[in-house]
């Protein structure tokens, strides 16, 4: 069998390989074009390993499609086994082989095509969300240099009529005729995005179990139940919460703890929907309620916001780790209470 460690870039490839039949070790460097031959002409099925980036679907199939394994790393893990300071491709090629002949390659888990795909549509729809949001912001300065004052009420239909009547001239008028156009068409797309994840999530019983969870609507829970795909591969809460990136940085050493803001080393999408989903949930649910005007009053309301998200994960992973709908009563339990219930 043959084992490499591909160094991925999106115009080359540097390779490390070794056929364990043979001991032979060989190094080479591929274009883009050789490496579709390079690996057709493989006798046999390979074992590839490289760092998990992106721009790589095209290779991902190709490997699939040749019946070769594919095992992708945590990059971050991968370079902290490496302490010397030189870093070339060729030493990061022979790095990943290493670490696949000396079985301490950090493999990550990957997602199926129908998740990969499911996964584009939450993207595509959060991007859009995000131009809109920009949108809206443009519209509102070009009403406050009008003195006009009407915040979330300039999206009603008075506001709308408000906001065409504006006296706007030249290309200050063709700004706002503009904006307004783009925004229409921005929130018709969103709207078919919202319809088609409503769909998706009605299809998958995870979703719909994380649902009955006051607060969260189907956008927050397939986008949840995509991103951490196999509830077995965490081991408890913590896991999740680190996973997310909604754990606290932090350097202790010698007794001394100290903490720092959220780490973000996670979903950036799952994490602001968490964030957003929790702000409603704090309103449905007291014993969330109570503990964010709690931690509001003791430090500040974004503080609040991040603890609650992260309140709210815990309370997702629970209820799909023992497959319970959400009840009042059981979410005031530990964890250990919500296991032994299952």
């Amino acid at each position: 069998m043959k084992i490499i460690g591909c160094d991925f870039h999106p115009s080359f490839q540097q390779i490390a390989m070794v056929d364990t039949e043979t001991g032979e070790q060989t190094a080479q460097r591929v274009t883009l074009s050789e490496a579709v031959e390079f690996y057709r002409e493989l006798p046999g099925p390979a074992r590839v390993g490289m760092e998990a980036c992106g721009n790589t679907g095209w290779f991902e199939r190709l490997l699939a499609e040749l019946g070769h394994e594919l095992w992708l790393g945590d990059a971050g893990r991968i370079r902290a086994t490496e302490v010397r300071k030189q870093k070339t491709d060729r030493r990061d090629a022979e790095l990943l082989l290493r670490l696949m002949l000396e079985n301490r390659f950090p493999r990550l888990w990957i997602p199926s095509q129908e998740q990969r795909d499911l996964r584009q549509l939450l993207i595509h729809r959060h991007k859009l969300v995000g131009m809109r949001r920009q949108v809206k912001n443009q519209l509102q300065h070009l009403a406050l240099n009008q003195g006009v004052q009407q915040k979330r009420k300039l999206w009603t239909r008075a506001g709308r009529k408000l906001l065409e009547e504006l006296p706007l001239t030249g290309w200050t008028a063709r700004r706002r005729e503009e904006l307004l156009e783009l925004l229409d068409s921005l929130d018709r797309s969103v709207g078919e995005l919202d319809q088609a994840v409503k769909q998706a999530a009605e299809k998958d019983t995870v979703a719909q179990l994380l649902e009955t969870h006051p607060g969260i609507g189907p956008i927050t829970a397939l986008a949840f139940a995509l991103t951490l795909g196999d509830i077995h591969r965490f081991a408890h809460s913590r896991q999740v919460v680190s996973y997310l990136g909604l754990n606290p940085a932090e350097h202790s050493s010698g007794g001394r703890q100290r903490l720092g803001s959220i780490s973000k080393q996670g979903n950036a999408m799952v994490r602001s929907l968490l964030v957003e989903a929790g702000q409603s949930a704090a309103r449905l649910v007291p014993e969330l309620k109570r503990a964010y005007q709690r931690l509001k009053h003791r430090k500040h309301s974004a503080v609040a916001k991040v603890m609650v998200a992260r309140k709210l994960a815990v309370r997702l992973y629970w209820m799909w780790k023992t497959q319970q709908p959400y009840a009042a009563t059981r979410m005031q339990g530990s964890p250990s209470h919500l296991v032994a219930e299952s």
